[in-house]
C-alpha cells in the first residue's frame, strides 16, 4: 500500500486530544464516533506517551484513556490507515499522443485505498497543480463527518493551488468496493482511483471465498484538455465533444489508427477471482464482457445481493460491481469488451475497449477467443441485468427498508435551454431538477449551514414539479428553467421516498443519479409516468436492491427511499458528468437530531477557505 501507513486507535486518540478537542467527553465522543466499537490499549504505549505530557495534560490524558477503556471494547484493534495524495501533472501517451493530465501521485488510474470495516482513513491532499481541486470518497457514508465528503462549494471550498487538506473519515459498517475521484470540474476524468474495504478480521464473504481478488477501472479518454473540453460549453452555451476512447486500468487497448497491446487479466486454470469492477467514466454507461466466461454478480456499491450469473455486466458511471470468475475455460487468451449503453440519440462515444485474459501457460502467440458486443440500444440486456439485483437480506446483512414515509418527493429531471447573452447563440443547454437549474454557491453550503451564514442558499427546494405535465409525452413549448440554489430540508431520522421521473424533454436518456452520504433503495421502476395510485403497489419492500448510485430509465421513472440519519448537507444529482455541469442537481439539508452523537462534527481547523 504505497503511502500508507496504520495507528492503532491510541494514536488516534492522542490525535484527538492534541487537535484541540480538550473536553474528555468531545474526545471520547469524536473517538466513539471514529472507532465505534474497537479500541486496542497498550499499557507500556500509554506510559511512554503519557510521560512525555506535562503534569496537567498527564492528568486530562489519562481521564480521556481510562474513560475509553471504559466505553469502547477493548481487545479489537481498529487500523487507522493514513495516505498522502500529492495532486501533479504528469506527462501521459494515450491513442499516440501525449499530454499532461491531472493526477494523483502520477498514476492513471490514482492509488487504491485499502481498509477494513470500521477502519479509519485519513488522506493529506496536496495540490501541487494549478486547479482548485478537491475529492469525493464516493459512496463512503460519511457519518457527521461530512466536511470529508468533498463536493466542492457543497461541503468545503476547495484546496487552492499549493495548498492541502486532511480528509478524515470512518468506514462505519461498510464492506465492498467504492471509489474515490475529483469534484470539481471535469478534473475526475484522471482523478479517481479505487476504494477497497475488507470485511473486519474473522469475518468471511457471504459467498465463496475468492483465491484471489483484482481491481479494474473504466474511464474515458480525451486527446484534448479535458478542462478545455469544459471551457467549449462554457463559452458556446452547446454539449461538449464527446470523449476519444474508452479504457481500461488506464489502457485503451487497440484502436483505430493506433495500435495498443492494452491491459491483461493473467489467470491460473481453476483459480476463482473476485472482479472489483469501478465504471469512472463521465458520461458513459457500459457493458462488460469476458469472452466465453460467466461471471457471478456478488456486490453492487458496496452492498452485497443476493447472487446471479450473467455473460454481461452493465455498469454506470460511480457505480460499482462485484463478480466472481472462474478460469474453467481451456488455457488461451480470451477478449475482454467496455463497450456504450445509449438507447436514445445522445451522442456517445462508441468506440469499444478491448482487455485480454490470458490463463497461464498459454503460449507466445495465441488466437484470441472472441466475444460480441451487445447492440448500443440494448435496453433489454440492461433491464434484464437490473432486475436481477436484490439484497442479500440475510440475518447478519437485513435489508432495512423504510416503510413509513415522512416525505414523498417528485423529481422530474429533464434538459432545457435559458439566455445566454455571451455564448454563440444566444442559449445554453441547461439542466435541472423540478425545473430550477442549480447554481453553485461561491461559500460552502455546509459551512453557511453550520455557521448560520445567511444569503447563500434558501431551503425551499419544491417537493414537486411546480407545473405538471406529460412527462414523457409530447414536451411543452416553454423549455427554459429557473435558476437558484435551494436545498430540500428534513429533520434527522426522517424517512424520504424520491421518484425521479425522467423526462423527454429535448434530450431524454437514461440517468445515472448518485446521493451523497446515503445508502438507498431502489424500491420500484418503471417505463412512462409514474402512476402514484397503481405504481407503489408493485414495490418492493423485502429486498430491493441496496445502493448509492442508480439509472433513471429512459422515458421512465425509478423510486428511492433512505432513512435521513447523517446530519449535513447532502449533494444528489445526476452522474453524468455533463448533465452535472448543467445544473442537473441539488442538496438535501439534514438537520441535526438530539445531542452529540446525532449532531454534525465541528469542522476541521484546516478546511479550506474560499
Amino acid at each position: 500500500m504505497e503511502g500508507a501507513c496504520e495507528h492503532s486507535i491510541i494514536d488516534y486518540l492522542e490525535f484527538l486530544y492534541k487537535s484541540g478537542i480538550n473536553r474528555i467527553e468531545d474526545a471520547i465522543e469524536a473517538a466513539s464516533k471514529e472507532a465505534r466499537d474497537s479500541v486496542y490499549i497498550s499499557t507500556k504505549f500509554q506510559t511512554e506517551r503519557i510521560g512525555r505530557e506535562s503534569e496537567r495534560e498527564m492528568g486530562s490524558w489519562m481521564q480521556v484513556m481510562l474513560l475509553a477503556a471504559l466505553l469502547l471494547p477493548a481487545f479489537v484493534e481498529s487500523k487507522i490507515h493514513h495516505y498522502k495524495f500529492s495532486v501533479v501533472m504528469k506527462n501521459t501517451t494515450k491513442l499516440c499522443q501525449t499530454k499532461p493530465i491531472v493526477t494523483v501521485n502520477g498514476k492513471f488510474p490514482g492509488p487504491t485505498l485499502y481498509a477494513r470495516e470500521d477502519d479509519i482513513v485519513i488522506v493529506r491532499v496536496t495540490n501541487h497543480v494549478s486547479y482548485n481541486v478537491t475529492i469525493h470518497w464516493h459512496g463512503v457514508r460519511q457519518l457527521r463527518t461530512g466536511w470529508s465528503d468533498g463536493p466542492a462549494y457543497v461541503t468545503q471550498c476547495p484546496i487552492q493551488p499549493g495548498q492541502d487538506y486532511i480528509y478524515n473519515f470512518t468506514l462505519t459498517g461498510q464492506r465492498g468496493t467504492l471509489l474515490w475521484h475529483a469534484h470539481i470540474s471535469w478534473l475526475r476524468a484522471t482523478m479517481h482511483g479505487a476504494i477497497v474495504i475488507l470485511p473486519k478480521r474473522g469475518v468471511p464473504y457471504p459467498f465463496p471465498k475468492p483465491d484471489k481478488e483484482k481491481i479494474i477501472i473504466f474511464a474515458e479518454w480525451w486527446k484534448a484538455d479535458v478542462e478545455a473540453v469544459v471551457n467549449q460549453y462554457t463559452q458556446t452555451g452547446m454539449a461538449p465533444n464527446i470523449s476519444d476512447a474508452h479504457t481500461i486500468n488506464g489502457h485503451p487497448g487497440p484502436v483505430p489508427n493506433c495500435s495498443s497491446k492494452g491491459y491483461t487479466l493473467h489467470v491460473d486454470s481453476g483459480k476463482t477471482y473476485l472482479l472489483r469492477i469501478i465504471n469512472a467514466a463521465l458520461n458513459d454507461e457500459l457493458f462488460f464482457k469476458i469472452a466465453g466466461h460467466n461471471l457471478t454478480v456478488v456486490e453492487v456499491d458496496a452492498s452485497y445481493t443476493k447472487p446471479f450469473q450473467t455473460d454481461t455486466i452493465f455498469i454506470g458511471p460511480g457505480q460499482t460491481t462485484n463478480a466472481l470468475l472462474t478460469a474453467d475455460k481451456d488455457t488461451g487468451k480470451y477478449l475482454i469488451t467496455i463497450s456504450p449503453f445509449m438507447d436514445t440519440t445522445v451522442a456517445v462515444n462508441n468506440l469499444t475497449a478491448f482487455a485480454f485474459l490470458r490463463y497461464k501457460g498459454t503460449p507466445a502467440f495465441p488466437p484470441t477467443t472472441l466475444t460480441s458486443t451487445p447492440p448500443i440500444n440494448a435496453t433489454a440486456i440492461t433491464t434484464k441485468f437490473i432486475n436481477s439485483l436484490r439484497s442479500l437480506n440475510s440475518e447478519q446483512y437485513p435489508a432495512k427498508v423504510p416503510i413509513t414515509i415522512d416525505h414523498s418527493l417528485f423529481f422530474t429531471i429533464a434538459v432545457g435551454v435559458n439566455p445566454c447573452a455571451t455564448c454563440a447563440n444566444g442559449s445554453r443547454v441547461v439542466a435541472d431538477v423540478n425545473n430550477v437549474t442549480f447554481i453553485m454557491p461561491t461559500t460552502a453550503l455546509l459551512q453557511a449551514h453550520y455557521y448560520n451564514i445567511s444569503g447563500v442558499f434558501t431551503d425551499d427546494f419544491p417537493a414537486n414539479p411546480p407545473i405538471p405535465f406529460n412527462y414523457t409525452g409530447n414536451p411543452p413549448s416553454n423549455l427554459a428553467t429557473n435558476n437558484g440554489t435551494k436545498l430540500y430540508r428534513v429533520s434527522y431520522n426522517s424517512t424520504v421516498q424520491v421518484v425521479i421521473q425522467g423526462t423527454s424533454l429535448i434530450a431524454p436518456e437514461n440517468h445515472p443519479t448518485h446521493l451523497h452520504g446515503f445508502n438507498f433503495f431502489q424500491v420500484g421502476k418503471g417505463v412512462g409516468n409514474f402512476d402514484p395510485t397503481k405504481d407503489p403497489k408493485s414495490f418492493n419492500l423485502v429486498d430491493p436492491v441496496e445502493r448509492n448510485t442508480i439509472g433513471v430509465p429512459t422515458g421512465g421513472w425509478t423510486a428511492i427511499r433512505f432513512r435521513a440519519d447523517n446530519p449535513g448537507v447532502w449533494f444528489f444529482h445526476c452522474h453524468l458528468e455533463v448533465h452535472t455541469t448543467w445544473g442537473l442537481k441539488m442538496p438535501f439539508l439534514v438537520e441535526n437530531g438530539e445531542g452529540p452523537n446525532e449532531s454534525i462534527l465541528p469542522p476541521p481547523k484546516d478546511l479550506p477557505k474560499c
